[in-house]
């Protein structure tokens, strides 16, 4: 493992627990991202995960004969080993130590991958009304991107200080239950803050931080690496319900169930 090249401020690290995110810059090198992007490229193209659940359209219904208009993998470095030498994964986790604490470790990596012209946009959602209720998280995901982000192709945009809400409620995209994607039911957008980056630095969120990436308008496509991490979570004495992901039936879940059953059948 490579030691760190990204050390953050006193200012940076009290940026982000107020306001909710932070753009970092240089965590990857530009011949690393160039190699990255074969990779994620491949990966996307040969349609790995798909069978296991892992590979599915973010904002659509999943059909097998549609294309995908946001295409999501799941932990693609279970797939791209290489990916986890990265120094950008080295420079991530010491930017959750210094931004989570001395216990933050990784809770694993995701690929959204915008297409050019036909992009979905991501709709305003927080991060933790995808995962468990029954616990409280201190938690942040890294976004990579592997060109130049920016407005038309679909950079991150945040609502400052929304981490110190509660879980909003959401919904399906569409209000469709086979639509994997979720979005916030109402949001105060009044104080977006769009955040464009180079290729090779990246943005870092809390768990509850609203936040959106626009549709893809550009001629090329828009490929973000996402690593998560957190601190053990703690769980919650006061109980909670997330009934949108409850509602949810959907064809990547049906997919993942199958390749589970397949599994445990083996002799």
């Amino acid at each position: 493992m490579s030691e760190p090249t990204v050390f953050l401020t006193n200012e940076q690290v009290e940026f982000y627990h107020r306001e909710g995110y932070l753009v970092i810059d240089n965590v990857a090198p530009l011949q690393e991202i160039a190699r990255m992007r074969e990779i994620y490229d491949d990966l996307f193209a040969n349609r790995v995960g798909r069978q296991e659940g892992n590979q599915f359209d973010l904002a659509g219904t999943d059909d097998d004969d549609e294309e995908a208009s946001l295409p999501q993998i799941l932990g693609p470095s279970r797939y791209a080993p290489e990916l986890k030498q990265a120094q950008c994964v080295t420079n991530a986790l010491a930017i959750a130590k210094q931004l989570l604490g001395a216990e933050a470790a990784s809770t694993g990596d995701h690929a959204i991958l915008k297409p050019p012209f036909h992009g979905a946009s991501t709709p305003w959602h927080q991060d933790e009304a995808y995962w468990s209720p029954d616990w409280d998280y201190n938690s942040f995901s890294l976004w990579l991107p592997l060109q130049d982000a920016t407005v038309e192709n679909g950079c991150l945009q945040f609502v400052p200080r929304s981490h110190k809400l509660d879980v909003l409620p959401h919904h399906s995209i569409n209000n469709d239950p086979r639509i994997h994607g979720l979005e916030v039911d109402d949001a105060d957008l009044t104080t977006v803050v769009a955040c464009p980056i180079r290729a090779g630095s990246c943005t870092v969120h809390h768990n509850r931080t609203l936040h959106y990436a626009g549709p893809n308008n550009s001629p090329t496509p828009r490929r973000a690496y996402i690593m998560g991490f957190s601190c053990p979570g703690v769980r919650r004495t006061i109980p909670r319900t997330f009934p949108w992901n409850e509602a949810k039936q959907t064809p990547r879940q049906e997919r993942a169930a199958r390749a589970v059953a397949s599994v445990e059948s083996l002799p």
